[in-house]
């Protein structure tokens, strides 16, 4: 188009040079233009100008996200491991942590050196307790409560605490909230352990097979009724609430403030904007809500680090999704959600619930406004396995309406739940009306289906499944489709760098057509395949162009086209 009206706009200039006339003369100007040669390929050129605006509006229509400027979908980057602690991300942060392998929610087994059976809470809880099993399976694990360094307290894999009243009582795994008869010391050398009461009364196995509190003395660490060997079965819990018990408030407030203050910085974002990158998903945590002074054990400080995130984006025109990553309860168990023990408890709690949606209301209220908001999503990841579908539903539809009645256009992006749920559930519930986005996360990662596919199997899978699931949801007319979570990394353990660069332009060949488009996770990592500065910077994921720049790319050809068919018959 543009070398066409170039063309013209010549022609025009050669028609006044050839009359010779310009100023003090527009009769003879004018006399340059009443041939109806001149007037066909002005006609002509206004056709074609129309059509190439028709063209455009088209794509820009087909393609555009409100609120975006520039590129017209989201391409997106996620600030994971900052607001809310994910200890795979930046494992150093819990180096300093004494008994850093006893921290909340890890799990653990006893056994009785003496008798070489396993502590046993019967029928995994609710009742008595016993030292009488060969093998170990749950109902002889038991999680962590953190309460110091060596303080603990026991769940049983039902929920109820391992309880003793006092020296000379038996346990039982009866309690279901602990407190000081549920408290205990734990000892340790080694691998062996002793356990210990308040009162200072240790714990034995004594010939009966029972478990009581009333070991004479104090046991060495020979074979003896009040040593155990204790195994740490898992220790995979490494988020806010095991960062702040593990370390204490005074130290776990020191911790955090240097990570938030250097791990995001206004210089990602000029990096950010350098590479084409449009917006940031930003997970937070409920607690955001109560700073800057949250329950405990959590520590305040993300919502000032929050607004510096808004501010350093819109110096850059870079939009804010606001992911609330971490609801209370917990919404699937995992450290990323602060869950405390795995215990998924948001669901089955109305005040739970009723607090996530204050909290949305929270962050609806205050950066409804800012003009770097693009959206906020009202929860990530909910479980399959325990958040039903109707519970979900039903918060995503008030949640809908908090925001809205901050923003009549701030995008209301809900996530699908994980685990096997199929996407198209939350299509069909008619949640909002307008600017809803479904969040969908696609990794080659976490089932064992991606566990022998080679590199031609992944890549053949992006293009097969994923480009089709893509398709079906961009035609289902509902929400906008997110793919707000993926990663350039998979389960082959020889991939090359030309091999990564193929993996990841598959997945950007793909997700490109997400309807709101896609966020990479995540911008920093230690594990170097997942963290998206350390990809570009040594070239294994390549951006390319953003699917309106290779719209325009099509536009153009098109002008060349009409400009040559143009140039070809007219001049």
């Amino acid at each position: 188009m543009a070398f066409g009206l170039s063309r013209l706009w010549t022609r025009f200039q050669q028609n006044i040079n050839i009359t010779g006339i310009w100023k003090g003369k527009p009769r003879a100007c004018l006399q340059a233009f009443e041939g109806p040669a001149f007037f066909m390929e002005l006609g002509f050129s206004k056709w074609v100008c129309a059509f190439l605006l028709c063209c455009w509006l088209i794509f820009s229509g087909a393609y555009s996200v409100e609120g975006l400027r520039g590129d017209s979908k989201v391409r997106g980057v996620n600030l994971g491991g900052w607001l809310v602690v994910e200890g795979w991300i930046k494992p150093s942060l819990f180096d300093g942590i004494p008994n850093g392998d006893m921290l909340d929610g890890t799990e653990v087994q006893f056994r009785s050196v003496t008798l070489q059976k396993y502590v046993c809470a019967e029928n995994g809880g609710g009742s008595n307790v016993t030292v009488g099993r060969d093998v170990a399976s749950s109902w002889e694990t038991f999680k962590l409560w953190r309460v110091s360094e060596s303080r603990f307290q026991l769940r049983t894999s039902k929920g109820q605490f391992i309880s003793c009243d006092g020296e000379g009582c038996s346990v039982s795994a009866t309690a279901e909230y602990p407190s000081t008869s549920e408290t205990f010391f734990i000892e340790r050398k080694n691998s062996r352990v002793h356990i210990k009461l308040e009162s200072g009364a240790y714990l034995q196995a004594t010939t009966g097979n029972q478990l009581s509190g009333d070991y004479p003395g104090m046991p060495g660490w020979d074979e003896n009724a009040g040593t155990f060997e204790m195994t740490i079965v898992a220790n995979n819990l490494h988020g806010d609430y095991q960062l702040a018990n593990g370390y204490g408030h005074n130290e776990a407030k020191k911790v955090l403030k240097r990570h938030r203050n250097s791990f995001i910085t206004f210089e990602d974002f000029k990096f950010l904007h350098r590479n084409g990158i449009n917006t940031v998903r930003i997970p937070v945590g409920w607690w955001i809500a109560s700073d800057p002074d949250p329950p405990a054990p959590f520590i305040g400080g993300t919502l000032v680090a929050l607004d510096d995130a808004f501010s350093w984006a819109q110096a850059y025109d870079i939009k804010c999704i606001i992911d609330l990553h971490a609801a209370p309860g917990s919404q699937n168990g995992m450290e990323h959600s602060a869950s405390r023990d795995g215990f998924v408890g948001w669901p089955t709690s109305p005040d739970y619930i009723s607090q996530t949606l204050d909290v949305v209301d929270f962050l609806a209220s205050r950066y409804a406004t800012h003009p770097a908001l693009l959206g906020i999503e009202l929860l990530n990841e909910p479980s399959a396995t325990t958040v039903p579908l109707d519970t979900l539903v039903s918060f995503y539809m008030r949640g809908y309406q908090i925001v809205r009645k901050y923003s009549p256009t701030a995008y209301v992006i809900i996530c699908q739940r994980i685990g096997n749920a199929d996407p198209l559930e939350l299509y069909q519930a008619n949640i909002g009306t307008h600017n809803l986005v479904v969040d969908l996360h696609f990794y080659s990662l976490f089932d064992t289906f991606f566990v022998n596919m080679s590199t031609a199997d992944n890549i053949q899978f992006i293009y097969k499944s994923r480009e089709a699931q893509l398709q079906a949801l961009n035609s289902s007319n509902g929400p906008l489709v997110f793919i707000g979570e993926w990663v350039n990394e998979w389960n082959v353990t020889t991939g090359s760098q030309t091999d990564y660069q193929e993996f990841g332009k598959a997945q950007l060949e793909v997700y490109n057509a997400a309807s709101f488009g896609w966020a990479y996770w995540t911008l920093k990592n230690d594990r170097q395949h997942w963290d998206f500065e350390w990809n570009i910077k040594n070239n294994y994921l390549q951006l390319g162009e953003s699917p309106n720049k290779q719209s325009l790319n099509s536009l153009m050809l098109i002008g060349i086209t009409c400009a040559r068919f143009y140039l070809h018959h007219f001049l």
